[in-house]
């Protein structure tokens, strides 16, 4: 039997999948997955791909959520918007009474804009003050305001600093090969900090496109279970099992009909900063072009010429093609010695 070639739906990062004769090895062919896959509910980052529309939303409502979770740059460069938005209003008021700013010259905008600036950040230099009863109350509303925007703004950076984050690094693609005489999905994570993350849990959720038995279209979950789901102690990697037996909604698929019912796989981290005594998290998610059929992942650990243990992340991300037998993509019915196709266990 000849391999046949199955191409799912035309999709940019998606593989080519060559369906094996009985014990030869699934080949695949893949092209570089997209950072942007627009068929994707969950992007790799464990973000959501769904546009929302019909959800009504004002501008100021959840303010300070919105800023936590900015980027850097963005936050930064709104507070300086913000900053200089301000005191050019301000300096719009102090403009409207020309005599009323000491050593000011008449009709300088630029010196009522800096002279803002001062009265915002309360420096106070000396050169510039204000003379009559129109100007002090405005320095009055301003320097309140200063002080106000001063606290605001240092709560934020502070809180932004002190949010205690997981900085994990999922690899890229998840392997699909036997592992102790089992199928199994094998993916694997790294803690890129120094510390130590205690009480580690993985879960692990397939969802997929199914029916109910109306008609009705909808996005179920399954749990894959694990091998080891916790750890008393996240340091350096974690390798995570998932053997696919008959419990596992992955026994028995097709790769057409995992292509069909777009199945992807979710991954959620969670644990014990130990320098914190916080909790993070992190997430990652896996498509069917993620995945690697007969292969394993390469090796990481090693020892030196001391004997010393050494853990070699440049290999983190690289696979190896399997050394034990293929998998088959179903177990074979005792009348039917040929795979066709499918997982099996």
């Amino acid at each position: 039997m000849t391999a046949r070639k199955i191409r799912p739906r035309s999709r940019t990062g998606d593989p080519t999948y060559e369906r094996p004769s009985p014990g030869s090895i699934l080949r695949v062919t893949l092209t570089p997955t997209p950072l942007f896959n627009p068929h994707r509910i969950i992007n790799p980052d464990g973000s959501v791909n769904i546009r929302q529309v019909g959800l009504r939303r004002r501008l100021l409502n959840d303010v300070y959520h919105r800023l936590l979770m900015c980027s850097w740059p963005r936050f930064l460069g709104l507070l300086m918007t913000f900053y200089l938005i301000s005191n050019a209003l301000f300096a719009v008021l102090y403009f409207l009474d020309p005599s009323g700013i000491e050593n000011a010259r008449p009709g300088s905008y630029a010196d009522a804009f800096y002279f803002s600036i001062q009265t915002l950040a309360t420096i106070g230099y000396g050169r510039f003050a204000p003379i009559d009863t129109y100007t002090h109350l405005l320095v009055t509303v301003e320097s309140a305001a200063g002080l106000l925007w001063s606290a605001l703004t240092t709560g934020l950076v502070f809180a932004k600093f002190a949010r205690p984050t997981a900085r994990v690094m999922f690899s890229r693609v998840a392997v699909i090969s036997n592992r102790d005489g089992v199928p199994s999905l094998v993916f694997r994570l790294a803690n890129e900090r120094s510390n130590q993350v205690v009480e580690a849990q993985l879960r692990v959720t397939a969802f997929r496109t199914e029916r109910t038995l109306e008609g009705e279209q909808v996005r179920r979950y399954h749990d894959l279970a694990l091998v080891r789901s916790q750890s008393p102690m996240f340091s350096l990697t974690w390798t995570a099992v998932h053997q696919i037996t008959e419990s596992s909604i992955l026994f028995g698929q097709t790769t057409e009909s995992l292509l069909a019912a777009e199945i992807e796989i979710l991954v959620t981290f969670i644990g014990v900063d130990n320098t914190f005594a916080q909790t993070v998290h992190a997430r990652h998610n896996y498509s069917v072009s993620d995945l690697r059929w007969n292969e394993r992942f390469e090796d990481m650990l090693h020892r030196d010429e001391n004997g010393r243990r050494v853990v070699n992340f440049d290999h983190f991300h690289a696979t190896v093609p399997a050394s034990s037998q293929a998998v088959p993509l179903v177990a074979p019915a005792p009348a039917a010695p040929e795979t066709d196709g499918k997982l099996s266990a």
